[in-house]
């Protein structure tokens, strides 16, 4: 028997609850690694199936969670044998596949990601998909020709990928201006390397197509008036990489940043990404995230706790990331 966060869904309606799960069940889904979860983590998504106010859930019953941190048991697959440490990231765990906010899981060995030595599996959950999809926008906005030394906007940035992102972009030598709706967090996000704190309520309301010019680059998480402010306010030839809807699921922008600044738009995907640009986004992990970071931006609950404290991530009451020790 293990324990899982179960959510189930039928004529009784949608029930999410912590449950002990029989081996036999684990061993029915596809895959051919078996991985004892140590961490796991909460994230945006897992809070929308835990919560069931969005359908990412599209096969019931489900097990939740898209990430987790932890040790391979056994394995039937030739690039992994029992010991190994792995960190697993999306590919519709949680959705499609039964996910890891549990004591174990199972999976095919081609999803998972073999951890850096200087990496915990804690630390690993810590950082997570937000962390991972945070170092997949810096490796973008490097790949599509930012440079050192511009200024870049973070938008939702005390959230799971704003918080890793600040601290990946200070480090890297960039001057960072944090946007957040909670002003109370500034000292936090200082901390990380923001030079700059902006209210969120200034770049999330209609704005005009063209704005005067000043981020090199954004990392944005809203989507929306947001995502399109950001977009006419990005330099001539600047990169903005946008990865999430936090905000909304629309665009209202005009193409003139575009077809007069050359502002490029690039969209980040965290779910089905290669796995070589996955071990390459973990490997920069390694070497660009400072271990200290990690904690500072990380909050340990329990299995239980993260069905009580999966609204507070959809409220935006949650402060980078809350780390899921699945053992108690």
């Amino acid at each position: 028997m293990f324990r899982a966060i179960l959510l189930e869904q039928d004529d009784a309606g949608f029930r999410a609850s912590l449950k002990e799960l029989d081996d036999a069940a684990l061993e029915a889904q596809s895959g051919d690694v078996v991985v004892g979860v140590e961490y796991s983590t909460l994230n945006y998504k897992d809070a929308l199936a835990i919560t069931n106010r969005s359908p990412v859930v599209r096969k019931w019953p489900m097990v939740a969670g898209i990430d987790c941190g932890g040790v391979v048991l056994t394995s039937a697959n030739a690039s992994w044998k029992p010991g190994d440490r792995v960190v697993l990231n999306g590919w519709g765990a949680g959705e499609v596949h039964w996910g890891a906010l549990a004591e174990r899981t199972k999976v095919p060995g081609e999803w998972l990601v073999r951890l850096p030595d200087s990496i915990s599996t804690r630390q690993a959950a810590a950082i997570g998909t937000a962390g991972y999809t945070a170092m997949l926008c810096v490796m973008m906005l490097e790949r599509h020709g930012l440079t050192a030394g511009g200024e870049v906007l973070v938008t939702g940035a005390a959230g799971g990928v704003g918080s890793v992102a600040v601290a990946l972009l200070a480090k890297l030598g960039y001057r960072v201006v944090a946007s957040t709706g909670r002003p109370q967090e500034a000292d936090y996000l200082h901390a990380l390397g923001a030079t700059e704190i902006i209210e969120r309520a200034t770049i999330s309301g209609p704005g005009r197509a063209l704005q005067k010019e000043r981020w090199a680059g954004v990392v944005d998480v809203v989507g929306s008036h947001t995502l399109a402010n950001a977009c006419a306010q990005t330099r001539y030839r600047g990169v903005v990489a946008a990865c999430g809807l936090a905000g909304a699921l629309d665009f209202p922008a005009s193409v003139a940043p575009f077809i007069l600044r050359g502002v490029k738009l690039i969209g980040v995907d965290s779910v089905m990404c290669p796995i070589e640009d996955r071990t390459t986004a973990w490997q920069r992990l390694a070497r660009d995230l400072d271990p200290a970071t990690i904690e500072r931006i990380s909050e340990e609950i329990s299995l239980a706790e993260a069905l009580e404290r999966a609204p507070g991530i959809l409220e935006g009451t949650v402060r980078g990331r809350l780390v899921v020790d699945v053992r108690r």
